[in-house]
């Protein structure tokens, strides 16, 4: 079986002049981001999604680049990951030969900080470990100001890095919301579901993303895709748009779309789906006692949408599924990432785990072996959130995984693989923000704001 990579230069090979042209064209563009993803050019709040040529030959290249306005235009394709094979001349995969493996475990990480500025320890987890990505939560968010110096500072200290971070939040809108009282509120997904309007869905997306933007942050945690089934629920509520699949389904899929659509890199939420637990797995490790069967009906349907809408990426929840796999939850088990998610339901994007941190994971696992576990099941980033000590914990125990034959370094890259090519496809840039004027954005808020029921 040929290699992506060698199916690429044979599919480009095959092709008309014009559509050779667009080919050839885009590898010189992701070789370009890649290997100086740093350099001066475009602002990054006006990247549009970069498309990727399909895993399969036999489908044709987009024609154009998607405008972040065009509202008809397909998303781009996820790419698979190559085996690295001599002579390979995708230049992900280039780039990928020429990391040492503690770089390629260093994109595998995103990771949260303390504080509003970048301390010793922030500065040494980007510059020496090359940590892939950072989330910022309200307690690092000191007003407008505070928060765009502190993501400029961030990016400054990667400047060493040819490859741009992920810069991440949580902003859904409602209560969970992380941008400062200088922007004006976006309502809970509760209550834009009662519109039951996609359009004002996908403006909602759009908002969402323009506030992200504006700070300087790339990626969103964001839509909430679990269905709010349980009224005991004490984690989703009004973070989901309602309590049926099919209004979940054509709103999240709708904010989805508007998030991309202007350039920030949209992570639906939680898979297998968080609606019917009765426990937060911030605190506890949740049970959620439904065959395959039953959870195809129901929770996996807005996600399985989502992946033939060509979702970015996928979070995965700490959630027992003990009628799927009696052991581990669903962000460590290979059942449920590898086996469903990506064989049954196709899904070629980037995973990635909710908090390892969360008490889900530290008061029922080791950290260090869920590491391990969540990698091998099939996820690409591990999410961090607290304490640099754990980051260091997690990163030693998948390095030690690979050098002692747990992991394949080929796995490894398999994962880099996908993270590279989102950063690539999204064009990502470590370029510094200017502090925003606020006013039209607030005001687009607003006047969209008013259209939503109370």
């Amino acid at each position: 079986m040929l290699s992506p990579s060698l199916r690429i230069k044979q599919y480009i090979k095959q092709q008309p002049g014009q559509a050779r042209l667009l080919a050839t064209a885009f590898l010189a563009l992701t070789l370009s981001i890649l290997a100086g993803c740093n350099s001066a050019g475009s602002p990054q709040g006006n990247a549009s999604p970069v498309p990727l040529p399909s895993a399969s030959a036999a489908t044709p290249l987009p024609s154009v680049i998607p405008s972040p306005t065009d509202k008809t235009t397909t998303p781009p394709r996820n790419e698979e990951a190559p085996a690295q094979t001599a002579g390979n001349n995708d230049p992900v995969a280039l780039r990928i030969a020429a990391m040492t493996l503690e770089d390629k475990i260093g994109q595998m990480l995103l990771v949260g900080i303390d504080g509003t500025q970048p301390d010793p320890e922030t500065q040494r987890m980007i510059a020496e470990d090359k940590v892939g990505g950072i989330i910022l939560y309200a307690d690092n968010i000191n007003g407008l100001d505070g928060m765009v110096s502190l993501v400029n500072a961030l990016k400054q200290s990667n400047k060493g890095n040819p490859i741009p971070l992920f810069m991440s939040v949580d902003q859904e809108g409602g209560k969970v919301s992380r941008m400062p009282e200088e922007y004006a509120s976006i309502p809970a997904n509760g209550k834009v579901g009662r519109t039951n309007d996609p359009q004002s869905a996908r403006m909602m997306g759009s908002l969402l993303a323009r506030q992200v933007l504006a700070a300087g942050f790339n990626m969103n945690f964001a839509p909430v895709l679990d269905i709010n089934s349980n009224p005991d629920n004490p984690v989703i509520g009004d973070r989901s748009f309602g309590s049926n699949a099919s209004l979940v389904t054509k709103l999240g899929i709708a904010e989805m779309k508007g998030i991309e659509s202007e350039g920030v890199v949209p992570v639906v939420k939680h898979f297998p789906g968080h609606g019917d637990t009765s426990v937060d797995s911030h605190l506890e490790l949740p049970v959620v006692n439904k065959t395959a069967a039953e959870l195809s009906k129901l929770e996996w349907l807005p996600f399985q949408a989502a992946i033939k809408e060509n979702a970015a990426a996928v979070m995965v929840a700490h959630i027992l599924f003990p009628q799927l796999d009696k052991d581990k939850p669903a962000s460590l088990s290979p059942i449920i990432i590898g086996e469903q998610l990506r064989g049954v339901m196709g899904y070629q994007g980037v995973v990635i785990t909710d908090d390892l941190t969360m008490g889900a994971i530290l008061k029922n696992y080791d950290l260090a072996e869920a590491a391990v576990d969540t990698v091998q099941a099939g996820s690409d980033i591990l999410l961090i959130a607290h304490e640099y000590s754990n980051e260091r914990k997690v990163r030693e125990a998948l390095l030690l995984s690979v050098r002692n034959g747990t992991i394949a370094e080929s796995r490894i890259d398999e994962s880099v693989y996908r993270i590279l090519s989102l950063k690539a496809r999204y064009a990502l840039s470590d370029e510094p923000v200017a502090v925003p004027d606020l006013n039209k954005l607030n005001k687009d808020v607003v006047n969209w704001s008013h259209t939503i029921p109370e």
